[in-house]
């Protein structure tokens, strides 16, 4: 029987099961009609949808139009969500299912394989809804490499809805790659496998090294496909629609308070709710309520709000610097530290161009678009309260701009430090006193790591086999294989060469002052100082030179391997 069903149930996922036209919702989401058009899970039937968000937070409804207009890229004001649809597949099938993940909502697959992974194929692909499930998108906004960009929003996930489990918990069901929303802009709403897989491993991983993150229960491949240029190189192919299962007790994140932000000074993008301080209201009141419950209680009178939202305020900067101090001590680096990627309850949303250190370089990037390494490792503390300080602003006039302030100068770097301290004295075996000198000695690992080459992961895992009992390697072996861990010296000479050719920069960054100046260049001048900066001119700077000196060759005038001040149309700028 059991064999029956999964092939009855994969027939239905091929099929798409819709009878209503592809990405247009239906007038009731959970009324016995569409009840009635969607096949009955076995596998997934305990799930109970209590959708609080919807509830207390307001929806917009979809307009009436032609087949495809609820998710016609448009503003979306006055709301939290807009109602949409995922779109079918074509044949989806599993290509993972995370056990752990999937028991918080109290589901187990043992014994049962084939039926939970064609019901998982169904549901979890968005080719049918679950009973009790309302797909939303969420409208957001945000600050993207710190230029507000206005309304962001779920361009490619979905809200699901809200599951309760018999543990008292509550987990916000999402599906990322579900198809076109109000939000998606110019794009197709799709993820494909390589980046889907990326994201699944990436939440699960995290998980189980102990940072705060939102978990990916599965992950649903198709035969239907989009185009993609994978290099970036002009040669776009097709690949495969991948739909994840993400989990969290929310998704809300500092960007979804933005949407009230008036135009900004430098972009002149506005959030599409301004003015409405009544929905703001609305949100404080849901995320307090709903996920610091504590604060709510400890808060109880109307006349106590701005306490109240300061105290929640705090608890935010506090989850956000121990969700950063736990990145730094496993070397994570997100690639993407927007607004709108940043979770209000502290935890690491939205995997995307993420990266883990390999050999320890506080300067690394992980997303190639980042040319100017504004998320870079050693960078993100730093951008993690610049948004907090965004945050603050968002929520004006709830939270008084003098009170958030004050909350982030005393909790964000005093907390970030002792978390930090307390992960690494961990992870160097210094558990029984803490003394004050542990924050130079880790720095001085680290700065010794740095000038090494040596792999991040691998050499605190190995210096947990320091030779301490008897039987254990000797020190000389010990040694041997932690220096094994450093960067060759042809290896460190690669890492540390300069990015691009200096000449090229030069000239663009040359032209920027004079053009900032309002002045000419006579094209000889530039070019003659250009072949001064030039390893391969007059200078002749050394490759040890040029390797040390990285990317500040960018900005520097080589004149026998020294910086110098140069004349730029009358005006005095030094470079270096």
């Amino acid at each position: 029987m059991a064999s029956l069903r999964a092939a009855r149930l994969a027939s239905l996922a091929v099929a798409g099961v819709w009878s209503l036209p592809l990405g247009r919702p239906p007038p009731a989401p959970c009324s016995a009609w569409a009840a009635a058009m969607e096949p009955a899970p076995r596998w997934l039937a305990g799930l109970r949808f209590d959708n609080r968000a919807l509830r207390l937070l307001p929806v917009e409804t979809p307009p009436p139009g032609p087949e495809g207009a609820p998710s016609a890229p448009r503003l979306v004001p006055g709301a939290c969500f807009s109602r949409a649809r995922p779109a079918p597949l074509q044949q989806p099938r599993v290509v993972a299912l995370s056990g752990s993940a999937l028991a918080l909502l109290g589901l187990e697959a043992a014994g049962r394989e084939a039926e939970a992974e064609a019901e998982a194929a169904l549901f979890f692909s968005g080719n049918a809804l679950l009973p009790g499930a309302e797909p939303a998108a969420h409208c957001y906004c945000g600050h993207q490499f710190g230029q507000f960009a206005g309304q962001l929003g779920d361009g490619a996930a979905m809200y699901l809805g809200e599951v309760c489990t018999a543990a008292g918990e509550r987990w916000e069901l999402q599906l990322k790659g579900a198809g076109p929303t109000p939000f998606s802009r110019q794009a197709d709403g799709r993820k494909v496998l390589r980046s889907s897989i990326r994201e699944f491993l990436c939440s699960e991983a995290m998980f189980h090294l102990g940072v705060p993150t939102t978990r990916a229960g599965a992950c649903v491949t198709s035969e239907s496909t989009v185009v993609r240029d994978v290099f970036y190189d002009g040669n776009p192919k097709h690949e495969k629609c991948t739909v994840v299962l993400r989990m969290a007790p929310t998704f809300i994140r500092f960007g979804s308070f933005e949407i009230f932000k008036p135009a900004d000074e430098h972009t002149g993008r506005a959030g599409p709710s301004v003015g409405r301080n009544d929905i703001r209201v609305q949100m404080l009141d849901y995320v307090i309520g709903s996920f610091y419950p504590e604060i709510q209680a400890a808060h109880p009178h109307c006349s106590d709000q701005v306490q109240r939202n300061v105290a929640f305020f705090r608890e935010v900067i506090r989850r956000t610097a121990r969700m950063v101090a736990e990145w730094q001590c496993v070397g994570f680096c997100h690639g993407v530290l927007n607004t709108d990627n940043m979770s209000i309850v502290g935890l690491t949303i939205d995997y995307g161009p993420f990266g883990f250190l390999d050999r320890y370089d506080p300067d690394h990037v992980c997303n190639a678009s980042d040319d100017a390494g504004r998320y870079s490792y050693s960078r993100q503390p730093e951008v993690c309260k610049w948004n907090l300080r965004k945050l603050a602003e968002a929520l004006e006039p709830e939270l008084p701009r003098e009170l958030a302030e004050a909350a982030l100068e005393e909790e964000f770097d005093s907390e970030f430090q002792r978390h930090y301290l307390q992960k690494m004295r961990s992870k160097l075996g210094l558990v029984r006193v803490a003394q004050d000198g542990d924050g130079a000695l880790v720095a001085r690992l680290l700065e010794t790591m740095h000038q090494t080459g040596a792999d991040f992961t691998n050499t605190f895992s190995l210096l947990s086999s320091f030779p301490l009992e008897p039987q254990s390697p000797g020190l000389a072996e010990f040694l041997t294989t932690l220096t094994s861990q450093c960067a060759s010296l042809e290896e460190l000479r690669l890492a540390f060469r300069p990015q691009m050719d200096p000449r090229w920069v030069l000239r663009s960054f040359y032209h920027g002052v004079c053009f900032q100046k309002g002045r000419g260049i006579q094209k000889q001048r530039s070019w003659g100082l250009l072949e001064t900066a030039s390893p391969r001119g007059p200078t002749q700077a050394s490759s040890w030179e040029w390797g040390q000196l990285g990317s500040n060759c960018d900005l520097g005038l080589l004149v026998r391997g020294k910086p110098r001040d140069t004349d730029v149309g009358g005006a005095q700028v030094g470079w270096g």
